[in-house]
């Protein structure tokens, strides 16, 4: 059992990162309460049995317990026990809100003293029954209650040690009070057959836990690297590139890739929404991103910031994509196809800008220890921001780099050169080509 733990321990430190502990633990201490309310419910519900049966039907009650059964015998047990698990909740919510877990030692010592429960119950039987009479009764049947709830510890060590609890006190207790000769007495290996069942039973409860824990650990696995990438990338990301970066595995140091850069910017949208409620600005401005936004997705691009009334966008980063020019081009003409037809049925149209470049970068996650996000740094981006601000000098939509044109060959047929233009930040003229 040590090396279990060590191993386990050692998989803890290295494996997974300590927002998966934070989460898995806070998964099986939520599973562990519902295991204490479910045993509080049943000892509950059992308790109102025994007490409406002793009541209603006393002349029965009296028969099988030879007269010795009173309500305190009751009660002595099950008040006892329901605060006792009553404290053992209140002891891991404690923990829950503070962020810790509970020790391993005080989980054993919980389930060594509730396993020992139905044993005390059993004594009071034997005493009011006679051995033979209790053991084959439903007392021993209540340590499957205990066992079967052990599941929800998700342990298989502890439901192990639950039905090994068990097991060593029934046959115990059937030893102990174990007639030694008669026509009652039973074989030692009758006993002992039954105690061996239930620790098989422990073992298969242990291995179900073990099982649940390996689901609930994939699923917060999984949860806990979408919203890794959802910090690092946005909310914006689709689901289908969230998929392709926890197959791939999302590099966050930064690096050099070529990567095509677009640019979009609505057109005096400012001044188009100066007479216009907040919420029709929000709901036209949010009504033009999702038709926007979705194209990129088919097309293989990401939008890597929102830029208050435009955003940037990439291809090639921070996943590999084959022609990452042809890729941004099409996504490009595709999305003034779109918003003109959009303009055609509504009572704001938007006039859209686009500027794509394409060139080497450094991508990676920058910021705060605690706040990363991945962005992309380097002339490259510099030049296509100032691309898409050339169509407000040109009364255009669509600027794409020299850079561009070369990539796209005689895909760009229809590129029209604007010449060596004087790009602001740029010493010397830069070659721009018109599309759309």
């Amino acid at each position: 059992m040590a090396r279990f733990w060590d191993k386990r321990k050692k998989d803890q430190d290295t494996g997974v990162s300590a927002d998966f502990q934070r989460a898995l633990m806070q998964e099986v201490m939520t599973t562990e309460l519902l295991r204490i309310k479910a045993l509080i419910a049943t000892t509950v519900l059992l308790g109102v049995i025994l007490c409406t049966v002793y009541f209603f039907a006393s002349e029965a009650v009296s028969r099988v317990w030879h007269g010795n059964l009173k309500p305190e015998y009751l009660y002595s047990i099950i008040v006892p026990f329901i605060l006792f698990e009553l404290w053992v909740h209140s002891q891991i919510t404690r923990h829950m809100r503070q962020g810790r877990d509970l020790p391993v030692v005080r989980r054993y010592i919980g389930a060594l003293i509730e396993t020992s429960m139905p044993t005390i119950a059993l004594a009071l039987h034997i005493n009011s029954m006679g051995s033979v009479a209790a053991l084959g009764f439903v007392g021993p049947m209540t340590y499957f209650i205990f066992i079967i709830l052990s599941t929800l510890r998700l342990d298989f060590w502890l439901s192990t040690f639950t039905g090994a609890v068990a097991a060593v006190q029934l046959f115990c207790m059937a030893m102990f009070y174990h007639p030694a000769v008669g026509a009652q007495a039973e074989p030692l290996y009758y006993h002992a057959a039954r105690s061996l069942i239930i620790l098989i039973c422990g073992m298969l409860a242990g291995a179900v836990g073990m099982q649940l824990r390996r689901q609930f650990e994939a699923s917060i696995k999984a949860a806990t690297a979408r919203d890794r990438i959802t910090n690092l990338f946005g909310q914006h990301v689709s689901p289908q590139v969230v998929e392709r970066l926890m197959a791939e595995g999302t590099k966050t140091d930064s690096d050099i890739r070529r990567v095509a850069v677009m640019f979009v910017d609505f057109r005096s949208f400012t001044a188009g929404a100066r007479t216009r409620s907040p919420q029709e600005v929000v709901d036209r401005l949010d009504g033009a991103f999702a038709i926007l936004v979705d194209i990129l997705d088919r097309h293989g691009g990401i939008v890597n910031k929102f830029l208050g009334d435009g955003f940037l966008a990439l291809f090639g980063a921070p996943l590999e994509a084959p022609d990452p020019a042809h890729r941004a081009v099409a996504a490009a003409r595709e999305m003034l196809d779109a918003n003109a037809r959009v303009n055609e049925a509504t009572s704001w149209p938007l006039r859209i800008g686009i500027g794509i470049h394409i060139g080497e970068v450094v991508a990676g996650s920058i910021g705060s220890p605690r706040r990363k996000e991945y962005t992309v740094i380097g002339d490259t981006v510099n030049f296509a921001s100032r691309l898409e601000a050339l169509n407000k000098d040109f009364n255009s939509q669509f600027l794409i780099s020299e850079a561009v044109r070369d990539a796209l060959g005689e895909a760009c047929g229809d590129a029209v050169s604007l010449g060596e233009v004087d790009v602001r930040g740029y010493e010397r003229p830069m070659a721009v080509w018109r599309l759309g």
